[in-house]
């Protein structure tokens, strides 16, 4: 049964992005989305903090495997606990997997116990377009002057299995403990890898 599920993993949803549609370097493009609580948040509004932006499906495998065990919530607990903006981001579209009404969104950000700074809904698919969000998992982090310093995957083995959490590189926390410290990003652009984002 489990070759088949890693099967299924490997055929229909399993997607690797490597173009980007901004190059890591750019200003990142600006946006005002909608919250879980109904509340707008523009991008610009957080000039001066870093922004890590990660596109999510709560029915997403891979996604799965980051939340199932609390990895994902220890990471954006960790992170805007030394003052970061944390925005999870649900392209998926009217009808498509992933889907969430802002009522559905904050149910699963409680249950789950998320502790991103904001859960926000881009049901058009503008915003992820925009940013050329190809996959969930996908991760954008924005520095203080609003300069994209690090966009692709979350970490560095490809694959739907939490045990291989503690062995990978995760580059979101790589890219900013460097930015923070003044050093250069040694993977400033990784090849994001996925379900594919239900534009």
């Amino acid at each position: 049964m489990k070759f088949y599920h890693s099967l299924f993993i490997s055929l229909f949803t399993f997607v690797s992005v490597s173009s980007a549609a901004v190059p890591t370097g750019s200003p990142a493009p600006d946006f005002t989305l909608t919250d879980s609580t109904g509340v707008s948040h523009a991008l610009s509004s957080f000039k001066g903090k870093y922004v890590i932006l990660e596109w999510t499906n709560h029915r997403c495998p891979f996604v799965e495997k980051y939340y199932s065990k609390g990895d994902m919530q220890a990471i954006q607990k960790a992170l805007t606990a030394d003052g970061a903006i944390w925005l999870q981001i649900v392209s998926s579209a009217l009808g498509k997997q992933g889907h969430l009404t802002a009522a559905e969104g904050e149910s699963l950000r409680e249950s789950l116990n998320m502790n991103s700074t904001a859960m926000l809904f881009d049901e058009s698919g503008d915003v992820g377009r925009a940013y050329g969000a190809r996959t969930t998992p996908h991760m954008f982090v924005i520095n203080p002057e609003g300069t994209l310093i690090y966009q692709g995957a979350i970490d560095s083995i490809k694959s739907a299995r939490q045990s291989d959490i503690a062995k990978a590189t995760n580059y979101v926390k790589a890219a900013y403990t460097s930015a923070k410290a003044g050093e250069p990003i040694e993977n400033a652009t990784t090849t994001a890898y996925g379900c594919g984002v239900k534009y």
